[in-house]
């Protein structure tokens, strides 16, 4: 680099330095604002609960009773297609996820036969176009899988005869090619990202007929194509519980709003993808990882509760970790008492520690549940009630799973694609208004409000 480019390089970073302070400082609005005019930051309403902006069949999420402007706190009840989410693990039979795919779609379990049915059509899906790995997905690797997924999503408007078609019998094939091609593409997106930037042997496994979504994935992902039927069952099961979760999510809800546009189904499946891969929302179990990876590092006796304890309350306060403030894998923006998912799962992980003699990761996990509880009623009173979500031990059963890192979220994507269609199709045909909310313009005072 000569002396012109050096100059060029360094004006080039004291601009940006300068313009980003300029960005951020007038971009910020003060959030007294948002009391004064009653403005709904995030859509939740001032006391959490979310602001309600639509109808849904689809599913359902209780976490508190709401009774004469009080709200009080309940066990967590999950719903899909009004059926609880135990009833639903107890009925979903041979092809789990395959059956609740299909009753999430289309609003009722199937019969033996019908279900049949439907794995045939999604086994012959599951391979990807022509040339389609090729050119997708090894010519352009990507460090991150939810970032090749997103963009292998927009590549298959390509490679349909009618993308822009808003006739249900079309969004369906779209719908049930994309929940069939989601595991294919992680799988590969992944063993790219592994050969090209991790240096590992590169490996292809075709999807197999008859195996199923959860081992087809394990198939895929592993060298050897061997896995337990303990493996698959587990993975089946953390599947079903990503499946769906209401409308009011954010990656539902980013699914009604691009679908009320009236655009095509990539583009919508696409940014709910985007939307799931923040830390907020599926990434959340990254980061569930990274703080506990982070505890093994700075305690001695992870399994010493009062060290533990100690430790969280510096996380708690920003000392340590990512200095953010929050204990990742705990609270919940509806589920008060319990989150349903995370009871289910805390079993099924338990079972999995034993098996695989890893209890003291175990014990840790469940440490840090009950002492975070400790923590907030100590520092907010007897009256803070705060529990576990999803995210504390999805992580760590994948890690049981040997299931690597960089496939934690991508796999939530692969459950949660079944919601995503049937929430596109519940907005097309019951909604045909644009979804457009209002913004409040802080430039001028206006005595009338102008929208």
């Amino acid at each position: 680099m000569n002396t012109k480019d050096w100059l060029i390089q360094d004006l080039k970073e004291d601009w940006l330095e300068d313009r980003a302070v300029k960005a951020e400082k007038n971009n910020k609005i003060d959030k007294e604002f948002y009391k004064q005019y009653d403005i709904k930051q995030g859509l939740r309403n001032s006391d959490g609960t979310g602001v309600v902006v639509g109808f849904t069949k689809i599913g359902s999420v209780h976490g508190y009773t709401y009774c004469d402007g009080i709200k009080t706190p309940i066990e967590g009840r999950l719903f899909y297609r009004d059926i609880e989410i135990d009833d639903l693990i107890k009925n979903a039979g041979k092809f789990g996820f395959e059956s609740i795919v299909y009753l999430l779609l289309f609003g009722e379990f199937p019969d033996e036969e019908e279900l049949e049915k439907f794995n045939v059509i999604l086994d012959g899906f599951r391979k990807l176009p022509p040339h389609f790995t090729e050119n997708t997905i090894l010519k352009s690797p990507s460090r991150d899988v939810m970032n090749k997924l997103q963009r292998a999503i927009l590549v298959l408007y390509s490679y349909d005869d009618y993308p822009d078609s808003l006739d249900i019998n079309k969004i369906l094939i779209q719908s049930l090619k994309l929940i069939a091609r989601f595991p294919t593409i992680i799988a590969y997106g992944y063993q790219a990202k592994a050969h090209y930037f991790d240096e590992q042997s590169l490996y292809l496994h075709n999807p197999v007929d008859g195996l199923g979504t959860a081992a087809n994935i394990l198939h895929m992902i592993r060298s050897n194509n061997k896995y337990t039927k303990l493996e698959k069952d587990t993975l089946d099961l953390l599947l079903i519980l990503h499946a769906e979760h209401g409308g009011g999510n954010n990656s539902a809800f980013t699914t009604h709003v691009v679908s009320s546009s009236g655009t095509d189904t990539y583009s919508a499946v696409g940014a709910a993808v985007g939307s799931l891969k923040g830390p907020k929302h599926g990434g959340a179990n990254l980061r569930v990882k990274s703080m506990v990876d982070n505890i093994k590092e700075n305690l001695a006796d992870y399994s010493d509760k009062e060290e533990l304890k100690k430790y969280l309350e510096r996380i708690l306060m920003g000392e340590v970790f990512d200095q953010k403030g929050l204990i990742y894998g705990m609270g919940h923006a509806v589920y008060t008492k319990s989150d349903p998912r995370a009871v289910i799962l805390k079993e099924k992980a338990k079972e999995l520690a034993a098996a695989k003699g890893r209890m003291e990761e175990f014990e840790l996990y469940s440490n840090i549940e009950s002492l975070t509880k400790e923590i907030f009623k100590e520092k907010r009173g007897e009256d803070c009630i705060i529990c576990a979500n999803v995210d504390l031990y999805s992580g760590f059963v994948y890690q049981l799973l040997n299931i690597p890192k960089e496939l934690f979220t991508p796999l939530f994507a692969t459950a949660r694609i079944a919601s995503w269609c049937a929430h596109r199709i519940e907005q097309l045909v019951s909604d045909h208004k644009i979804i457009r909310p209002a913004y409040k313009s802080l430039k001028n005072e206006e005595k009338c409000t102008i929208r």
